[in-house]
């Protein structure tokens, strides 16, 4: 004699995952984090667009166009200006990067008890080569609203230097030039010509 299955009660598809929302943290935020000692390594992240980002390893060449970099800017600065390796820059509401290197109004003691903010800042420098898509993305967007007057990135991969000028509110540089070995970058603080850098003097 035949049996009939009893019929199983129809199962409803699971509905399909959705990733949760992230949640920006504003500059604030990521100050009070990094001062109660939550991270176990502060040292290795930024803060852009309201998120902790991984800084990238440096390699021979990144470490090598930096410290020229600083060098040959050092040798130009005027009175009242100073140089910042690898330093947090305060671009409230949802930015504090480390730049590469950084020219800022006034004298190492002055920030003894403050970061820096944009309007201490002359020029910016970011030297590129994994972080690139970054330093030309978010990063630049985050300078020009912010107002950083020049803002140069040491491409490693093309080999050539970018410099960036002219910001507006809404996030990019109205000018943009790029210098290449055999050309000499102009160095502009606050307005301020300086002798050029030879392209050759900073890259690896």
């Amino acid at each position: 004699m035949a049996t009939i299955a009893p019929t199983r009660p129809g199962v409803s598809p699971s509905p399909p995952r959705r990733t949760p929302p992230l949640h920006r943290i504003t500059v604030d935020e990521y100050e009070r984090i990094i001062d109660f000692g939550v991270l176990e390594d502060p040292g290795r992240v930024e803060l852009i667009d309201g998120y902790m980002v991984d800084k990238m390893g440096k390699n021979a060449g990144h470490s090598y166009a930096t410290k020229e970099t600083v060098k040959a800017l050092d040798r130009r600065l005027p009175d009242g200006w100073t140089s910042r390796k690898e330093e947090p820059v305060r671009i409230p509401k949802f930015d504090e990067p480390e730049p590469d290197v950084t020219i800022v109004r006034g004298s190492d003691a002055d920030y003894r008890h403050r970061i820096p903010t944009a309007d201490d800042v002359g020029l910016l420098v970011e030297v590129s080569e994994s972080t690139l898509s970054q330093d030309r993305g978010k990063k630049r967007t985050a300078y020009a609203r912010a107002g950083i007057a020049v803002y140069w990135i040491v491409n490693l991969v093309a080999r050539q230097v970018e410099v960036y000028t002219r910001p507006v509110k809404e996030g990019r540089y109205r000018s943009s030039k790029v210098y290449k070995p055999g050309q000499q970058i102009p160095v502009v603080i606050d307005g301020q010509q300086l002798p050029p850098i030879p392209v050759d003097d900073i890259l690896p």
